[in-house]
C-alpha cells in the first residue's frame, strides 16, 4: 500500500504525459529519471546488472490493464467463456499504425485463468474498435461487479493467505479495497454462507468511509468495516468477555514509499528519496507486530509492501523475526502460484541516510532495526522465502510479499530444541491497550454525504414487522432471524432492515465501546407500499442468501423467453403476455398472487448458473427489479443484446398495454435514508 499523498491546494494531480493542447496551456510531460533512485538501486544490486537497462525502461513505461474476473465459479468461468468467445479472437491478430499489437494474455500464475493482462496503449484501446468494445464490456461487467480491474502484483498478497470459509479474517490497512475484495471472494468461494468474516480497517477515516464504497457492491453479510490505527489496532472481544479474538488470517499490506507502483504513480519519480523507507520503517515494524499479536497459533499473516526498498521489507521482517523468536516463521512459498516469475528474499544490504550517506550500524542518528541481520540470524531467518516481483520480470509493478506463520506449541518446542529462542516482548500488546483506554481525538474530516453514523441496532426476531415478512414470503426456521438490524437512533424499523452474519453480530453487540464502526450488513428487506400484505421488499443484494430459506409460495418458474421479454419491456401486461403466450405457466402463478415483491427462478442447466430475481407484481402487470447496469450486463451475457436502448422500443409497442401510473411509481425502488454509504 503506497503512502497516501496529498496535493497542496491549487495544484493538480500529474499523471505522465500531456497531450498537445496541454502543453500549449504550459503543461510539460514528466521527466521519468531520478539519480539517486538509480544509484541507490544499483548499489543495492537486486537487479541483476544485465538486466538493469531493461528493469529500468519498463518502470518508465505505461502500466498495462490488467482485470480478474470474480463472483462463483460458475458465474466466473461463464464471464470467462463470454470474454474469450466475443472479444479474445477480435483482439489477436491486430495491427495498429502498422504495428502488430499484442492480444491479450491470461496471467499464468493466477487460479483457473481467471486474471487477464492487456499491454496496449489507452490510445489504441480509444481508436481500435475492437479494443473499444472490449473496454466498453469490462466497464458493464466491472459496474456489476463481475469484473475488478487491479493491478496484477496487487492479486498475490490475498492469493497466499489462503483465505478459507470459517476464518476469522483482518486487513489492518484496507484502503483502497481490491485486496480485501478477494478475501471476501475467497470467503464466500464454497459456501454462500461462510461461518467466518473480514474485518477490514483503515486508519483514515475518509478513506474508510470510500472503502465501503469498492466493497458494499460484493454484498457480504460477512463484511465489517472499522477505521483504527493499525499500530493499535484494539483487541476484540469474543462471546466470552474475558477472551479476545485471535485472526486466523491477517494481511499487512503496509503503508509505504510506492517505489513499485512509480508505473502508474509518476510522482514518485521526482518525490523519491532514501528518507521516505527510513521514515516509514517503524511504523511499518510497529503494524506487522501488532498483526502478530492479533494472530492466532497456526494463523497466517502475509506482509507486504509495493515497495522495492529492503529498509522496507526484509529488515522490518528481520525485526520482527528477531522479536518473535521461535513463535514465527516464514513460509517457503515456492510452490505456490506456478508460473509466477518472482526472486527471493536478501539478507544484505546497505543503509543510506537522508542524505545519501552510507552508514553503518550504531552510528548516531541511525536505528539498530534498518540494517541487515548478522550472519548467525541470517542463516535462522530464511529470508530468502520472501518473495519479490520486479516490473521487468513479467511487465508489472513491483511487490513484496511475505507469508509468516504463527507456530503452535508443539512446533513451538521442536524450534526451542533447534536452537530458537522466543524474544517476544509484550510492549506492544501494553501500548496498544493503553491505546484502547486512552480518549479517542477525532479529527474533523469532511466524510462523503452519504456516510452513516447512527448507531447499529439488531432487532427482537419477533418485532411484529419481520414476523409479517417471514410469513410472507415463506422464510423458514433455518434462516437465523437474529441477524437483522436497522441504522437509526430510534432502533426501530422505518425504511430499511440490514442483515449481518451471526459472526459480525456478535463482534458488534461485544465491542461498542472499543471498535469504531463504519459499516456493516447488507439490505435484506426496504420499505414499500402500505396498501397491501406485506409493505417490505426483499431486497437483491440479500437474495443469495435468503434464496435458500425461501418456499415456492411467492417464486415462480419462467423460461428465458419470459426473461428476456422482462428485460426488455418495463411493465408488461398480464392481459398481452397471454396473448403473446410468453411463458404462460409463468404468468399465470405471478398473476394469481397477491400484489407486492415475488421473484422468478430462471433455469439454464446444469453447466450454467440460474437466475434467481425480484419482480414487483402489480394488480394488471408484472416489472423485474433490476437497475440499469444489471439489465444491460443480463441482455448481453445471456442474449447477446448489446446495446437494450436499441431494441427496447419496438418491443414496447408489441407491449401495448401500459400500467397505469401509481402503479408504475408502486414498482419503482424505494431510496434509503439509511444509505451505509
Amino acid at each position: 500500500m503506497a503512502r497516501n499523498r496529498k496535493n497542496k491546494k491549487g495544484n493538480k494531480k500529474t499523471f505522465g504525459a500531456r497531450n498537445d493542447s496541454n502543453a500549449q496551456k504550459g503543461w510539460s510531460e514528466l521527466v521519468k529519471e531520478n539519480e539517486k533512485w538509480e544509484q541507490y538501486y544499483k548499489d543495492l544490486a537486486l537487479i541483476p546488472e544485465g538486466e538493469w537497462d531493461e528493469f529500468k525502461r519498463i518502470c518508465q513505461a505505461q502500466l498495462p490493464l490488467t482485470f480478474r474476473i470474480t463472483g462463483s465459479r460458475k458465474h466466473a468461468h461463464e464471464v470467462l467463456q463470454l470474454f474469450e468467445d466475443q472479444h479474445l479472437p477480435g483482439l489477436t491478430n491486430v495491427t495498429f499504425e502498422g504495428e502488430e499489437i499484442q492480444a491479450p494474455k491470461r496471467l499464468a500464475w493466477y487460479p483457473e485463468n481467471l486474471a487477464w493482462q492487456l499491454d496496449v496503449s489507452k490510445q489504441v484501446i480509444r481508436k481500435n474498435e475492437q479494443f473499444s468494445k472490449m473496454q466498453r464490456f469490462l466497464v458493464v461487467e466491472n459496474a456489476v461487479g463481475n469484473i475488478s480491474r487491479q493491478e496484477a502484483v496487487s492479486m498475490i498478497p490475498p492469493l497466499v493467505l489462503e483465505v478459507e470459509p470459517h476464518h476469522a479474517v483482518l486487513d489492518m490497512c484496507a484502503a483502497p479495497g481490491s485486496k480485501t475484495a478477494q478475501l471476501i471472494e475467497a470467503l464466500h468461494a464454497k459456501n454462500d454462507e461462510p461461518t467466518g468474516f473480514v474485518m477490514a480497517n483503515d486508519a483514515d477515516a475518509r478513506r474508510s468511509h470510500m472503502l465501503v464504497h469498492q466493497l458494499k457492491r460484493l454484498n457480504s453479510a460477512n463484511l465489517l468495516v472499522v477505521n483504527h490505527d493499525a499500530q493499535f489496532f484494539p483487541r476484540v472481544k469474543t462471546d466470552d468477555s474475558r477472551r479476545f479474538l485471535k485472526f486466523d488470517r491477517i494481511l499487512c499490506d503496509v503503508p509505504c514509499s510506492g517505489d513499485g507502483t512509480m508505473r502508474k504513480n509518476v510522482n514518485v519519480w521526482k518525490d523519491w528519496c532514501t528518507g521516505s523507507g527510513l521514515g516509514l520503517h517503524t511504523v511499518q515494524l510497529n503494524i506487522l507486530n501488532r498483526g502478530l499479536n492479533l494472530l492466532k497459533n497456526g494463523g497466517r499473516l502475509v506482509y507486504s509492501t509495493c515497495s522495492l526498498n529492503p529498509i522496507e521489507n526484509e529488515a522490518v521482517v528481520a525485526a520482527a523475526l528477531r522479536k518473535w523468536g521461535n513463535k514465527i516463521k516464514i513460509i517457503n512459498c515456492d510452490d505456490k502460484l506456478p508460473g509466477l516469475i518472482r526472486s527471493r528474499g536478501v539478507s544484505e544490504w546497505p543503509v543510506y541516510d537522508k542524505a545519501f550517506a552510507k552508514k553503518q550500524k550504531g552510528d548516531e542518528g541511525t536505528i539498530e532495526s534498518w540494517f541487515a541481520p548478522s550472519a548467525e540470524e541470517a542463516s535462522h531467518f530464511n529470508l530468502s522465502n520472501c518473495l519479490r516481483v520486479y516490473p521487468h520480470q513479467q511487465n508489472t509493478g513491483g511487490f513484496f510479499i511475505t507469508v509468516f506463520e504463527k507456530m503452535d506449541e508443539e512446533e513451538e518446542q521442536s524450534a526451542k530444541r533447534a536452537g530458537f529462542e522466543n524474544n517476544e516482548d509484550i510492549n506492544q500488546e501494553k501500548k496498544a491497550k493503553s491505546a484502547e483506554d486512552a480518549p479517542q481525538r477525532q479529527k474533523k474530516e469532511k466524510l462523503p454525504r452519504d456516510a452513516n453514523e447512527e448507531p447499529f441496532v439488531y432487532l427482537d426476531p419477533a418485532h411484529e414487522q419481520l414476523q409479517k415478512c417471514w410469513e410472507f414470503y415463506g422464510i423458514d426456521d433455518d434462516f437465523d432471524k437474529s441477524n437483522c438490524l436497522v441504522r437509526n437512533a430510534a432502533g426501530e424499523p422505518t425504511r430499511v432492515i440490514y442483515m449481518t452474519s451471526s459472526s459480525i453480530k456478535k463482534i458488534i453487540q461485544g465491542n461498542e465501546d472499543r471498535l469504531k464502526f463504519i459499516y456493516s450488513g447488507v439490505k435484506l428487506l426496504v420499505a414499500q407500499r402500505s396498501d397491501i400484505d406485506c409493505s417490505w421488499r426483499i431486497q437483491s443484494e440479500s437474495l443469495p442468501i435468503v434464496k435458500h430459506h425461501m418456499n415456492q409460495k411467492r417464486v415462480a418458474k419462467a423460461n428465458l423467453e419470459c426473461l428476456k421479454h422482462l428485460l426488455l419491456e418495463s411493465f408488461p401486461g398480464f392481459e398481452t403476455m397471454e396473448k403473446l403466450h410468453i411463458d404462460d405457466e409463468f404468468t399465470k402463478k405471478i398473476r394469481a398472487l397477491s400484489p407486492g415483491c415475488a421473484f422468478i427462478h430462471v433455469s439454464r442447466g446444469e453447466d450454467k448458473e440460474s437466475l434467481f430475481l425480484p419482480v414487483w407484481n402489480g394488480s394488471k402487470c408484472v416489472n423485474l427489479m433490476v437497475c440499469k447496469e444489471d439489465t444491460h450486463e443480463l441482455l448481453y451475457r445471456i442474449f447477446k443484446v448489446d446495446s437494450p436502448a436499441k431494441v427496447a422500443a419496438p418491443e414496447k409497442k408489441v407491449g401495448g398495454d401500459r400500467a397505469p401510473q401509481e402503479e408504475e411509481e408502486a414498482s419503482q425502488p424505494a431510496e434509503s435514508s439509511e444509505a451505509q454509504g
